[in-house]
């Protein structure tokens, strides 16, 4: 099998280079109590796509820092009340996706929200310093600032309001709720999981924002995570500040989240992934205590892979 990694037995067992801040558990208690301290104002618009089936919603809420994000909500017509419910989350720069990407779960009765990023390709707002979007540069904004200011983190916490705001919708069960997503998409739903552990089943697929020092060191700082190699090329030419900058970035490292999830997981890897290295993805993996498999393709690597569609869909049955 190709090896641009550990091999596979060592890949099972490693739990993650970056390092770890003391306080990363009070940090998000403390980010959490920020974010149940906002008033949402969530504002449903009808869409102008509809179809038969299901109503077609642009919902709109209020995020930290006083951000409206934007979510694409298809309700089934005809489904049982309370029903099982989705959150999806997409790759980096990208954003929601099309409408009828979602028609498949709210045929099967359920709700589905897939939120886009702030301040990335689709409807939500960044309010750091301006309105509107950035695009990219979003792991390593804030790394100049207080931990509390780190982008990423407020990414994260939109992830787990949205999927408060599901779970509170009168038709969705709230013991019945899924998350899914895909490289950054993957990242954002073990972020979810983690910050609100009623996540019932959770399928991310070779996920990003995990292990960073572990990229820097295997060379890979490139592709999604170029940013890090821009940071110090930029603004710390000769790594005076290597340690505080991974240190900091461990506040927004999956790998010291994921122990806080407790719904199933179902995960993605390819073996042959040089855009979120393998090694990166089981230091997140290796850290779940909940109950856990991994879905292995030993020939792919950051792409389509064929079967993850209708495995995700399978296991989301279960709810």
């Amino acid at each position: 099998m190709p090896l641009v990694d550990m091999p596979l037995e060592q890949l099972y067992s490693y739990k993650g280079r970056n390092p770890r801040p003391e306080d990363v558990d009070a940090y998000w208690e403390r980010a959490l109590e920020e974010m149940r301290a906002i008033d949402p104002q969530i504002e449903l618009i009808p869409s102008s796509f509809q179809v038969p089936f299901a109503d077609c919603f642009d919902l709109y809420f209020t995020g930290v820092r006083g951000a409206r994000i934007h979510v694409k909500y298809v309700r089934p017509k005809h489904a049982a009340e309370p029903h099982p419910a989705i959150v999806q989350f997409h790759g980096y720069s990208w954003h929601a996706g099309d409408w009828s990407d979602k028609l498949n779960y709210a045929a099967l009765g359920y709700s589905v929200f897939a939120m886009d990023c702030r301040g990335q390709g689709g409807g939500s707002e960044d309010t750091g310093g301006v309105k509107g979007t950035t695009l990219n540069g979003h792991i390593i904004r804030g790394l100049d600032d207080h931990p509390d200011n780190l982008l990423m983190r407020h990414i994260f916490l939109d992830t787990a309001q949205l999927a408060g705001i599901a779970m509170n919708m009168p038709e969705v069960d709230p013991d019945r709720v899924g998350a899914m997503g895909g490289s950054q998409g993957g990242a954002l739903t073990l972020a979810c999981a983690s910050l609100e552990p009623r996540i019932r089943r959770l399928a991310p697929v070779y996920p990003f924002l995990s292990d960073y020092k572990r990229v820097w060191e295997m060379d890979l700082a490139k592709d999604a995570y170029a940013e890090l190699k821009t940071y110090f090329r930029h603004f710390d030419p000769r790594h005076e500040r290597e340690d505080e900058v991974f240190e900091k970035l461990g506040y927004i490292d999956l790998q010291h989240l994921t122990g806080r999830i407790k719904g199933e997981v179902l995960m993605t890897v390819g073996l042959a992934d040089t855009i979120c290295p393998p090694s990166t993805q089981f230091a997140a993996y290796n850290n779940i205590t909940s109950p856990k498999s991994v879905d292995i393709y030993p020939d792919y690597g950051h792409e389509h892979i064929p079967e993850v569609s209708d495995r995700t869909i399978q296991f989301m049955l279960g709810l």
